[in-house]
């Protein structure tokens, strides 16, 4: 399996990573038998997290690691924000993990201005990790966020992190283009290394997976990290890896003009709509509905089993607040609109502008309660 450089870890990861969240779902002793496949097949990048499970998928982990610990980067995450607390996390998953240090160590979840300060503050988890670093349990620092580039942008400019992991995938580009327009570019200057996760959209591209996986693959990462409960998925998996050749640019653009979860609703942000009579910043207003609720909710009726699953994963990230406070703040609104329809024939993706419009500015004013919130 194709590896990659890790950024200054110098870590050279296999192209294709074994998230552990999914090792939940699995009995034991088939979890097990699904982290020895990975690792026959050449994988070598293992990742779980004490929140799995509440240790549930490090102890699964672990069982393979007390034969085959040399063979992998071993990866882990804790939700602490103090000294103590991260020390404590450390120590509980060396346990659960079998081994005497862990390669990456993530801060789980770092994606609040205020969360960032909690931990650079004295007596914070960097000051733990430090610690455990100078102590050997661990080798690299690191940071998983799901939202909010901004907050990873100013985390790599107030500590020196190793690694990041962040979101990227097709379809969340129109939601986060931060990610890979700003992100990327940011820490390959740094000589950060970058693990992506979610290339499958938490499961909304299971229709175009192949796709899906080549798209993240070809991004400037050093490893893309998957989750599976099964080994027929793992092995798809390890088959598109093994045969991978980047998308072109001409693919790229194909897929972000057909793939079906974009369809004629998603807004791919090229502007071509503008310049609005009215002042509307009508890729503005769109990107925010993508923040809202991922521009999931598109009036569109479907059967109940794509319904679901677009209701369960459109707040996932918890943003909703955030991109309701922004479009309060905006001076044109949506409602500005006059339908005239000089947009609509401008756009190459036959968007209705004006319905959309109408749909946006419902979800940014609406009064519905907020789901799990990660960010403010």
């Amino acid at each position: 399996m194709e590896r990659r450089r890790l950024g200054k870890t110098n870590l050279q990861p296999s192209l294709l990573g074994l998230g552990g969240f999914h090792l939940v779902e699995v009995p034991f002793k088939e979890a097990v038998a699904l982290i020895n496949y990975y690792l026959d097949k050449e994988g070598n990048y293992l990742e779980t997290a004490q929140l799995y499970g509440h240790g549930d998928s490090e102890k699964k982990v672990g069982e393979v690691m007390k034969t085959r610990r040399k063979e992998c980067i071993l990866a882990t995450k804790s939700l602490n924000r103090t000294k103590g607390e991260i020390l404590e996390s450390i120590n509980e998953s060396l346990k659960n993990l079998n081994t005497d240090w862990i390669d990456i160590f993530f801060l789980h979840e770092l994606s609040q201005p205020k969360v960032l300060k909690e931990i650079a503050a004295p007596g914070g988890a960097l000051e733990g990790v430090e610690k455990a670093k100078r102590e050997g349990k661990i080798r690299f620092a690191a940071f998983s966020s799901h939202v909010a580039p901004s907050v990873s942008l100013k985390a790599i400019q107030a500590y020196p992190f190793d690694v990041v992991m962040v979101p990227l995938n097709y379809f969340d580009y129109f939601n986060f283009p931060q990610w890979e327009d700003k992100l990327l570019p940011e820490v390959q200057q740094r000589d950060v290394g970058v693990l992506a996760m979610k290339p499958f959209a938490d499961g909304f591209l299971w229709r175009s997976w192949e796709k899906a996986l080549r798209y993240t693959l070809t991004l400037p990462v050093g490893c893309v990290v998957v989750g599976a409960n099964t080994r027929q998925y793992l092995e798809k998996d390890i088959k598109i890896v093994n045969q991978f050749v980047p998308l072109s640019k001409n693919e790229r653009e194909e897929l972000f003009r057909t793939a079906p979860e974009l369809g004629s609703y998603v807004c791919r942000q090229c502007g071509d709509c503008l310049p609005c009579p009215e002042g509307i910043d009508i890729p503005r207003i769109f990107l925010l509905e993508g923040q809202f609720d991922r521009q999931m909710k598109d009036e569109i009726v479907r059967d109940p089993p794509e319904y679901a699953l677009r209701d369960r994963l459109r707040f996932w990230y918890g943003n909703q607040e955030y991109a309701q406070k922004t479009y309060q703040n905006l001076k044109i609104k949506a409602t500005a609109c006059t339908e005239c329809g000089i947009c609509e024939p401008k756009c190459s993706y036959q968007l209705s502008i004006i319905n959309k419009l109408k749909i946006a500015h419902q979800k940014l004013v609406s009064s519905r309660p907020a789901s799990y919130i990660r960010i403010d």
